[in-house]
């Protein structure tokens, strides 16, 4: 869409009538015709990302001339192909999988961090709780056999032996610790913790996060052809994404009753989607976002990532991030 140019001639034979005129229909066809975007989530619905239903549900992308639409993820859809396509404008990530992605050639940047603190965390019992890392030791600790470079990493970064600690393969359930088969669970902060409080089981939880474990989670990704291209409709998205966020922190409740009332259908219960989203907000808001803003992340956040991710065997640089369309955003 392009502006008329109105030379002063022609701004004297139209008049002050026929230039208000000019920018109604203006703002008229831009409410009548936003641009079609996807936003890519990397997960079921869920109040993890009641942010986004709010920007929805509120019409702050409409404001801002889009038309969302939130694509579900899941195990069965990865969040980079829509994104590198072109069928998503912006994917939530991971810094972990996009420097996966990168590694085989994406063209992904992030362009934002939802949350602050990634969200790993070993789940114990007050019994035998575990504090720190080095109270694993001679523990038995259940998790996904795939997520040992995760565990590989919290030991080197607090110098303790992983094979001093037990490892049991098990699903992603909190059952093996409530019957005793483990002592502590590797899990997400919001889900597996929750599920046992709403059960009147309150688990002790080490976030990694406070020991080292530096990986931007539920992070914005967007090619740099979409950067280089698309910048308006990004910086509009990201908009509203602030703004969703925002009123997500302000009435956490609204937003699991919300998620609940724009997804009837997945499964959720009421009492488990508020607690999740009280416990998400500490994770997603520091006194970084209360000073710059939603989405933000420091220069020396990204190296504690580079140094993480380089445990994980996915070396990446500086230039992965990219905080261009935030400073617009927060800027403007």
């Amino acid at each position: 869409m392009t502006h008329a140019t109105l030379t002063r001639r022609g701004l004297i034979a139209t008049g002050a009538a026929g230039l208000a005129g000019a920018a109604l229909g203006l703002r008229a066809a831009r409410a009548q015709t936003p641009a079609a975007v996807a936003l890519q989530l990397s997960w079921l619905h869920s109040v993890q990302f009641a942010g986004s239903y709010l920007a929805a549900e509120n019409g702050w992308w409409r404001e801002a001339g889009l038309e969302v639409t939130l694509l579900q993820g899941g195990p069965n859809a990865p969040v980079e192909p829509p994104v590198v396509s072109g069928t998503a404008l912006v994917g939530v990530s991971a810094a972990d999988y996009t420097a996966a992605a990168v590694a085989e050639g994406a063209p992904f940047r992030i362009i934002g961090v939802a949350m602050q603190k990634n969200p790993f965390a070993i789940a114990s019992l007050p019994a035998r709780p575990v504090n720190a890392p080095a109270d694993l030791a001679g523990l038995r600790i259940g998790m996904a056999l795939a997520n040992r470079p995760v565990l590989q990493a919290l030991c080197t970064l607090n110098g303790v032996d992983i094979d001093a600690i037990e490892i049991v393969p098990t699903q992603y359930s909190a059952q093996p610790l409530i019957a005793g088969e483990v002592d502590c669970l590797l899990c997400w902060e919001t889900d597996l913790p929750v599920a046992m409080a709403i059960n009147g089981i309150e688990a002790q939880t080490m976030l990694m996060a406070d020991h080292g474990y530096a990986v931007h989670s539920q992070t914005y990704i967007a090619t740099e052809d979409s950067l280089a291209n698309r910048r308006a409709e990004l910086v509009a998205l990201m908009r509203g994404e602030v703004r969703g966020w925002e009123a997500y922190r302000a009435d956490t409740a609204a937003a699991a009753a919300l998620t609940l009332r724009m997804f009837p259908d997945a499964g959720l219960d009421l009492p488990t989607q508020t607690m999740q989203a009280e416990r998400q907000v500490p994770l997603m808001f520091s006194d970084l976002t209360d000073a710059k803003g939603f989405g933000w992340w420091s220069d020396d956040s990204v190296e504690a990532n580079i140094e993480t991710l380089a445990l994980l065997d996915r070396p990446v640089s500086a230039d992965l991030w990219d905080r261009s369309i935030l400073e617009d955003v927060h800027g403007g």
